[in-house]
């Protein structure tokens, strides 16, 4: 789902995302967060410092109560009694424990007036009775053999005391806890039964003489009230929570409307109506610097920001207008140095429509607005066709006023009739008398002998030339290279001769074409340009160099161009009359 832009909520949907909203629904999940971890905080220390203080007083009156066992009463006599009844009783007497046939079993205990017993339920109730915070206090043993706590003297009302020979299941880990014990700290256990919910039990060991325990003062304590106070506690901590989470939220949103909601707007108003302006063609404005926003924050430094960017956008547009005056008669001068260089080449076709002789074609596609590559053909006289394709080192306007400076003084050479070495060898010493942009011309020189087909031609450091044989495969023609136009001035140029024969062509291009690349870096190279020469032999002079053209397009895949491509093609009719 597309979330939408603030200006095109709806007042109630701008209501819930405006900055107040958002500050009030972060704050009440921060207070939700750090309530949660303080309610935890809290409730740990509230049970771990109550419980431990109720142990301690547990502890305390368990010690108490088995100091005055020892010294007043023998609790060992009636447990040893009590204990030896228990074991020998078979797991089915044990079942009918709390029956009054169980308690028959140990009808032969002393629990008389005067008795141990009696003493012992004596000393627990005082103890009872002076620690008000303890659930029970009695007297027990474990037996290991059956898990069990086996009861000897409890002093709880009639209807919860538990009989000497009374038993109840305990937890394993809990008793060896107890009978394992060393001595050290408090010896205490927690657990939850069905019967008294959670209990913390303190225990006291009673030892004989030989240091053996044989029976234990055990003080119970209710965890129960400590859950119940843990439960107020939550509520009142709760109920404060609330209360100061909105208080907080209705101060801070109050401040943030003043200091952040208030000028933020204030700035977005100002910015709608500085673009109307625009939009208007008012340009000297004020909107932000008239907003005398004094927050010192942030906001403060915004709305600075904001004017001072109004005051330099006046600047930038004032400049911006000469720049894009002066840019505007750059394009125009360079568009007309690209129709003034397009007609400087050859590029009406078919060129010599009335000669059947021959055919040819030329295109020249500049990598900027004006390029450095060109092609000319022109004829000498009746008989003598000359064909030319050079590259001047560099691009845009420099390279293209190199060019027609260049292609000027070539074609004055041919018309005097030179061999294509003259030519070449006249051109470079016309250029380097005065080349002091030290700028240089690779250039293929041919002249036809149109009647007879032979073509004197001469190659000064130019592409090699590609021919084909009367409707053979296009092949590359190694010729001999001689140094570069305006290179050196004493450079001599050889020529070579092709014997031309009806249907044969001849294909001139510069380096533009086969080093065209791909966004991969990739060459376009001289196989792929032969394979779209040879994809249609038969075509005439127009249809090869499309063919070539539109592999090469293919090829780039929309890259950038960063070389001219030129070519031309010529075929040879042969002498009609």
């Amino acid at each position: 789902m597309v979330k939408k832009k603030y200006s095109e909520m709806s007042e109630l949907e701008k209501k819930r995302n405006c900055l107040a909203a958002k500050t009030v629904r972060s704050l009440n999940f921060i207070c939700l967060i750090f309530g949660l971890i303080a309610l935890v905080s809290a409730l740990t220390l509230y049970a771990v410092s109550l419980v431990g203080q109720y142990m301690k007083e547990a502890d305390n009156a368990a010690r108490q109560a088995a100091l005055t066992v020892s010294n007043k009463e023998d609790p060992f006599g009636i447990t040893s009694q009590v204990l030896s009844i228990y074991r020998n009783l078979s797991d089915e007497d044990r079942a009918k424990a709390g029956t009054d046939e169980y308690r028959e079993f140990f009808a032969d205990v002393d629990t008389g007036e005067g008795s141990s017993y009696s003493g012992l339920l004596t000393v627990l109730a005082e103890t009872l009775r002076f620690n008000e915070d303890l659930y029970d206090v009695y007297i027990a043993m474990y037996d290991e053999e059956t898990c069990t706590i086996v009861y000897i003297a409890d002093p709880d009302d009639e209807s919860n005391r538990m009989l000497p020979g009374d038993w109840e299941y305990v937890d394993h880990d809990g008793m060896m806890k107890f009978l394992n014990y060393n001595g050290e700290g408090i010896l205490y256990d927690i657990d939850r039964t069905e019967k008294y919910g959670f209990m913390c039990t303190v225990a006291v060991p009673l030892c004989d003489y030989a240091g053996t325990t044989r029976c234990f003062v055990l003080a119970d304590i209710s965890i129960e009230n400590v859950l119940h106070g843990m439960s107020e506690f939550t509520l009142r901590f709760t109920v404060t929570l609330i209360i100061v989470t909105i208080l907080l939220a209705l101060l801070l949103v109050r401040g943030l409307k003043k200091t952040v909601v208030e000028p933020v707007n204030r700035i977005a108003g100002a910015s709608v109506s500085y673009v109307a302006d625009k939009r208007k063609g008012v340009h000297d404005t004020d909107h932000f610097v008239s907003l005398d926003i004094r927050t010192g924050d942030e906001i403060e430094n915004l709305a600075d920001t904001m004017a001072n960017m109004e005051r330099d956008l006046k600047d930038y547009e004032a400049d911006l207008l000469k720049v894009t005056s002066e840019k505007e008669r750059i394009g125009t001068e360079l568009a007309l140095a690209t129709k003034i260089q397009a007609s400087m080449l050859p590029h009406v076709f078919p060129a010599y429509p009335e000669r059947e002789e021959f055919d040819l074609y030329a295109m020249m596609e500049p990598a900027r607005e004006v390029g450095g590559d060109f092609y000319d053909f022109f004829l000498i006289d009746d008989d003598h066709l000359c064909m030319v394709m050079a590259d001047v080192s560099g691009k845009g306007i420099p390279a293209a006023l190199f060019m027609m400076i260049s292609k000027t003084i070539l074609q004055s050479c041919a018309m005097l009739g030179e061999s294509a070495a003259q030519i070449l060898k006249k051109t470079n010493e016309a250029i380097c008398s005065n080349n002091q942009v030290e700028m240089f011309v690779t250039c293929w020189v041919g002249i036809l002998e149109i009647s007879t087909g032979k073509l004197i031609a001469s190659n000064a450091g130019h592409e090699y030339p590609v021919i084909s044989r009367a409707g053979g495969q296009f092949e590359i023609y190694k010729d001999k290279h001689g140094f570069v136009v305006g290179g050196y001035e004493e450079s001599v140029y050889k020529e070579y001769e092709l014997d031309l024969k009806p249907g044969d062509k001849l294909f001139l291009y510069t380096d533009g074409l086969p080093e065209a690349t791909d966004e991969g870096e990739k060459m376009f190279g001289v196989e792929r340009m032969l394979d779209a020469l040879n994809g249609n032999v038969g075509s005439d002079p127009k249809t090869l160099l499309m063919n070539v053209r539109e592999s090469v397009s293919a090829f780039v895949n929309g890259a950038e161009q960063f070389d001219d491509i030129t070519m031309l093609c010529f075929e040879y009719k042969g002498n009609k009359q």
